[in-house]
């Protein structure tokens, strides 16, 4: 698969942010529920009054009411229609998008740019509070309430063992024909200074229900019910484990995405679709 542009079109970056909570996720849905790409893809047929619809590439799929900070996607517009638009196309986004998505910059991407495969890092974070009463009723949208006393100190000696390079098949749900090898990057635990424990979770990717069911694994370990050897023999057994519990979305933001020089992009993108296995693992494609 190649990125080439095709004659006659522009790749336009887009950074963006939304509240997840009455969206059914990022990609668009056959049944016409309302999506966060459905929202920006309307907006912008609207605004540059075009008769087609430009798809656009996210760099992370969201599920619904999953919330984003630092969320990229690109589009290819023809030429004439960027020339015509580019030096007003954000403000008019702005007025005609819904309060709850937001576009902060549209630029013309460097040569071999694509959102998804030219991304070498994903960064999440997800809130809860274990205050006995509750959550913040300001903060209640973004932060999860664990009905219990974490022991935060437990839960990263715990995430320790899950970094690095594994299969997270047991954290994952699975697609057909899609690996669950993933690099782990960083899993920490820190305690702020308004009591919410806030989870930063850094990967190359990931794989769906990942990021919730690694913080379901750690809130098990942090008040008490398993011990903290468990998630990684969970990890170790290589098979999806009902005892895993995936917290609800409300708490997880995709906070930012990282990418390569300009010219390592094109390369992170060949090599971004490669199939991964781990050493001494047969496979292809």
């Amino acid at each position: 698969m190649s990125d080439d542009v095709q004659p006659g079109f522009v790749r336009v970056r887009l950074d963006l942010s939304y509240d997840g909570r009455d969206f059914s996720g990022w990609a668009k849905q056959a049944r016409g529920q309302r999506t966060v790409q459905g929202e920006i893809e309307d907006a912008l047929k609207t605004v540059t009054r075009s008769p087609e619809t430009f798809e656009l590439t996210v760099a992370g799929r969201t599920d619904a009411g999953v919330h984003a900070r630092g969320q990229v996607a690109h589009v290819d517009l023809p030429e004439g229609l960027w020339r015509e638009h580019r030096e007003k196309l954000l403000r008019r986004l702005a007025g005609r998008l819904p309060h709850d998505v937001r576009v902060w910059s549209v630029a013309e991407a460097p040569e071999g740019f694509n959102a998804r495969f030219s991304a070498v890092w994903r960064r999440y974070a997800y809130r809860v509070t274990d205050h006995p009463g509750g959550v913040d009723p300001l903060l209640r949208g973004h932060v999860l309430w664990h009905d219990w006393t974490l022991d935060m100190d437990a839960m990263n000696e715990a995430a320790a063992a899950l970094v690095g390079e594994h299969d997270f098949a047991a954290y994952c749900k699975k697609r057909e024909g899609a690996t669950t090898i993933r690099t782990l990057q960083e899993l920490r635990w820190e305690r702020r200074p308004d009591g919410i424990m806030e989870a930063t979770v850094k990967a190359d990717a990931f794989c769906h229900n990942m990021v919730r069911s690694l913080v379901g694994a750690l809130l098990f370990v942090g008040d008490g019910h398993r011990p903290v050897e468990w998630p990684g023999k969970v990890l170790a057994a290589g098979v999806r484990d009902s005892a895993v519990h995936v917290v609800r979305p409300h708490g997880l933001t995709l906070e930012e995405v990282g990418y390569p020089a300009d010219d390592q992009l094109a390369a992170r993108s060949r090599e971004a679709r490669n199939r991964r296995t781990l050493p001494g693992v047969a496979g292809c494609c």
